[in-house]
């Protein structure tokens, strides 16, 4: 079967900071030309600065933009898995390919707690579920293990890592080949070739709204057996990484990346960073170097 790159979309915004909806399906129509599927609501789609509504909302403009084109995925975790579970149902009714439960935030959670969660949104809809570990945002981890029990519910359909330690990367990768329809996609945009090679399905990247062509070059590549020109297209999608995440919060740094290349975006909801002329200067420098621009 092909591996798949998902991009992790921005969420675009007026000046106001209402969502632009015109401009979001803009962004989607670029990473369906370019070949690669949608993940919304995401990290680098500002979920957390999202109304309940807009989510809602936003996943069915992306689903009618992308017109059964490629796969969309969208992201409900929450802290509650009250909310959780009900926009879940939402994502459910409207016709996604996967929801993606990103692990509770603020919240403390213990490995069971974890396990009640996840199976709970997996039970109240159709839609296949997919864990979601970003550990450095929400302070709760997906032990290994605990993935392995979670794959054996008829409802969860794999994990998106995005802790960023190959360890853990290679753990859930072992529990993909010992659990038939468990899939692993990379969330680190260095690891994006690494991993496909060694039994993920696939890759979810925020770096890709910035570089989408790349990034689905290395997909193109692999499925194709050319090693060479995956790895040419690996090294130019991790240096560019490199060089834009030095200068600040990841998400922030595509966010902005992107702005500059077409302003219609615009910038996130407060209280994210604001730009500034400087850091504006040395991000233009990059994509410039990376003919970006």
């Amino acid at each position: 079967m092909s591996k798949q790159a998902f991009v992790a979309l921005v969420t675009c915004f007026n000046e106001d900071e209402t969502i632009n909806y015109a401009a979001t399906r803009a962004q989607v129509r670029r990473q369906v030309e370019a070949g690669n599927n949608i993940m919304c609501a995401g990290t680098n789609g500002d979920f957390t600065a999202l109304t309940f509504e807009e989510k809602v909302r936003l996943t069915q403009e992306v689903v009618d933009e992308v017109g059964g084109r490629v796969r969309v995925i969208v992201n409900a975790g929450m802290p509650a898995t009250f909310e959780t579970v009900k926009l879940a149902r939402e994502f459910d009714s409207i016709g996604v390919d996967g929801i993606a439960v990103i692990t509770p935030f603020f919240i403390a959670c213990t490995q069971d707690g974890l396990v009640r969660h996840f199976s709970t949104v997996a039970d109240a809809v159709q839609t296949p579920v997919y864990l979601y570990d970003i550990p450095a945002r929400t302070q709760n981890h997906i032990e290994p293990e605990t993935a392995r029990l979670l794959a054996g519910h008829g409802n969860i359909a794999g994990i998106k890592d995005s802790g960023g330690a190959k360890e853990t990367l290679e753990a859930y990768l072992a529990v993909a080949k010992d659990v038939a329809g468990f899939e692993v996609y990379s969330g680190p945009d260095h690891l994006v070739l690494w991993s496909l090679q060694n039994g993920a399905a696939g890759c979810i990247s925020g770096l890709g709204n910035a570089m989408p062509h790349v990034l689905a070059g290395i997909l193109k590549a692999y499925n194709a057996g050319d090693v060479a020109e995956a790895e040419r297209q690996q090294a130019t999608f991790a240096a560019f990484r490199t060089d834009l995440y030095a200068l600040g919060f990841a998400p922030a740094m595509v966010k902005r990346a992107l702005y500059l290349q077409d302003a219609s975006v615009g910038a996130s909801r407060q209280p994210a960073l604001l730009p500034n002329p400087e850091q504006d200067g040395r991000i233009a420098e990059i994509l410039r170097r990376y003919a970006l621009l």
